[in-house]
């Protein structure tokens, strides 16, 4: 599917200016720019923390963010982070039928894990100390009917947040026992046998003791699939049987627990992960049709934190936490038709990570028009455990290490009022790390002038770096004959435009271009062993814009287009699984007398580059759900048909893969229940 962009984006821009201007016509007369504070706070300006690491609105904040809320969540139906950002403007994901990846302005690598983007609950750090993948899909991250709000934070972040804060933050703010006020039993069905349950209880108690707990269980089937490359009667893949069908290998369960306690100015927040999933791409040379290649994940953090007022004009925040990562692969090998040997046999990866965080923050008010933060960040790594054996007797192990590390990283920003319509923020971080490449510093710059007391324009600049991983260091033998990896860096430019037309209408528009320098790659000797290097530089531009309409009514309307090109700088060549596309567009509205939401959501990518150099298929997506939250006050139901016209979705394989695409969903239904007591 090819669309004319600069006609769709002229048209859009038109029909937008137009929409609105009426609109801010009739709406009741009110002279804009003689708004007063009290009626700026009823335009719906929504709040961020994650931004600079404390509340402020997104006018004000130094990035371009965005912010799903708990009745987005709500109405549309979602239940995982992965689907919550999916309908977020300029991000992406894809799925290679083991983990689920999220793609940021044109940039997602078939392969990588994650890396480059940050991603916190309640501010606390999820991406891992051995592989950095800061997750969003069932593998890590907690039950979306948890979350208050999810705020996207674009742009370089290391200024405050160290490495892997790269093309931005994703911080998930979770509910309080107060936003539950009872207890929850949920049950969710839908396609391929798939079954969710939920118990949640939250309150505020008399004495002041804020509690929530929650605990859930997912079980799905998942897909059969016929892949053309292990079909052996047109294949010559030595691996090839079954007639290139695999059937009931795409098992998946997960099972969550999450519980958060506040009292005062103290917190605690306990979360607990466990899952296991079955794959069916026969990945990593694998035997292919194998019930036995599987991965398990277990993820979980313990946090305690502090937060004082010291006066008027100072706070304190402190918080301390214990992280733990286990990892176990199973792939299933048959030696014998790899030419490496004359055995099957399990080729097991383990990954055990524990790591403590610690983290004080100062945050002072010397005046109305300054705000000042200073911190430090000390996080020690008590394990980086790897290994990589067969399971035969006698064992050998290709890789048995455990490592530690550690990083110290101080950070600090000011934002000055200057003007009552000017603002300069500035910040730098400073990290050492001191069993490897040593330290990094790295700044960001905003100047955010108000020509209305109701919106924005900011110009933005910040440097970014992600330190090398110890997977990356130390997995792959060849490792110990190379240099030592260097971390990659990114120097962004970014222009915002937000203007809010009265309690109605928001507009958003950016520009932004971004280089990459040190990409850790992926290379192989002469003789094919494979190692990483930095190898690559990057360079890419872009624009996004978005418009958004809430109404008294309830209904919501948003749609974004934006436009990316990111390319190999010394090449020239387009970076493979980057669309130059992506189209979104939500509709909610209420119906029968506003007891039942009715919610339709468009998604479009536009085709990528494979590993191969051909291209994937552009697609456009289609979700309808109703929800009847304000029938029943204590029965909550929600139903769906998602990719409800059966488009065709094939996302690029990695180089573990024999397939150069890789298949997804069709049509597929979902319903749920929710009972309150």
């Amino acid at each position: 599917m090819r669309i004319n962009l600069s006609y769709f984006v002229r048209a859009l821009l038109s029909a937008g200016a137009a929409t609105l201007a009426c609109a801010s016509a009739v709406a009741d007369g009110r002279d804009l720019d003689a708004l007063s504070l009290e009626q700026l706070m009823d335009m719906n300006v929504h709040v961020v923390y994650g931004a600079s690491k404390y509340e402020q609105r997104v006018t004000q904040a130094p990035s371009s963010i965005s912010i799903v809320t708990a009745e987005d969540i709500r109405r549309f139906g979602y239940t995982d982070l992965v689907d919550v950002l999916r309908g977020v403007r300029g991000l992406y994901a894809t799925d290679d039928r083991n983990y689920t990846y999220l793609g940021v302005r044109g940039f997602l690598r078939p392969g990588d894990y994650d890396t480059r983007v940050l991603v916190l609950i309640d501010g606390h750090r999820l991406n891992d100390n051995v592989y950095d993948s800061g997750s969003v899909g069932r593998d890590s991250m907690l039950d979306a009917e948890l979350i208050e709000r999810v705020e996207v934070i674009r742009g370089p972040s290391s200024s405050l947040y160290g490495s892997s804060a790269f093309f931005g933050v994703i911080n998930v703010i979770t509910k309080r026992g107060r936003g539950v006020d009872g207890g929850e039993i949920e049950a969710n069905t839908a396609s391929y046998d798939t079954h969710r349950a939920r118990a949640t209880y939250g309150k505020t108690f008399d004495s002041g003791v804020d509690w929530l707990v929650s605990m859930s269980h997912y079980a799905s089937d998942g897909m059969n699939f016929y892949y053309p490359e292990f079909d052996q009667r047109t294949s010559d893949n030595a691996r090839a049987a079954n007639d290139g069908f695999a059937a009931d290998r795409d098992d998946e369960k997960a099972s969550k627990f999450f519980s958060s306690l506040r009292y005062g100015d103290f917190a605690a927040s306990l979360y607990l992960s466990d899952r296991h999933k079955q794959i069916p791409t026969a990945s990593f040379d694998t035997i292919f049709d194998d019930p036995r290649a599987m991965t398990d994940d277990m993820r979980g953090y313990l946090e305690l934190s502090y937060k004082r007022a010291l006066t008027e004009r100072a706070s304190l925040n402190v918080r301390a936490s214990y992280d733990s990562y286990q990892y176990e692969g199973d792939f299933p090998m048959n030696y014998a038709l790899l030419g490496e040997g004359d055995y099957e046999a399990i080729a097991r990866d383990e990954m055990r990570g524990e790591w403590l965080n610690s983290e004080v923050q100062l945050t002072l008010l010397p005046t109305d028009r300054y705000t000042i933060i200073v911190g430090a960040e000390y996080r020690t790594s008590l394990r980086e455990y790897q290994a990589a054996y067969d399971v035969i007797e006698p064992r050998f192990y290709y890789l048995d290490r455990d490592d530690t590390s550690s990083v110290l990283g101080l950070f600090g920003q000011v934002e000055a009022k200057l003007r009552d319509d000017f603002s300069l923020t500035a910040g730098l971080r400073y990290d050492h790390y001191g069993q490897t490449f040593g330290g990094t510093a790295n700044p960001r710059l905003a100047a955010i002038y108000n020509p209305l007391p109701n919106s924005a324009i900011k110009a933005l600049y910040g440097e970014a770096f992600r330190a090398p991983n110890p997977y990356e260091a130390h997995y792959n033998p060849e490792q110990a004959n190379r240099p030592p990896l260097r971390p990659e860096t990114i120097d962004t430019y970014e222009l915002v435009y937000e203007h809010y037309f009265n309690s109605t209408y928001r507009l958003s528009l950016s520009g932004y271009q971004y280089q990459i320098d040190g990409l850790i790659t992926l290379a192989e000797t002469e003789s094919g062993e494979p190692y990483y290097d930095n190898l690559e530089d990057v360079h890419a531009r872009g624009v996004e814009l978005e418009l958004e309409g809430s109404y008294d009514n309830g209904t919501v309307l948003r749609g974004s287009w934006s436009v990316q090109r990111a390319k190999d700088t010394a090449t020239g060549l387009e970076l493979t699984n980057s669309p130059r596309q992506l189209g979104k567009l939500s509709a909610s509205t209420p119906i029968l007398n506003s007891k039942v939401f009715a919610n339709l959501e468009l998604q479009y990518n536009s085709e990528t580059v494979t590993l191969a150099r051909t291209h994937s298929p552009s697609y456009w997506i289609t979700n309808f759900t109703l929800n009847s939250h304000d029938r029943w006050s204590k029965v909550e139901l929600t139903a769906g048909i998602y990719n409800a016209f059966d488009e065709e979705r094939l996302f690029p394989g990695s180089e573990e893969h024999a397939q150069t695409l890789l298949q997804q969903q069709g049509r597929t239904y979902g319903a749920e229940v929710i009972v309150r007591f």
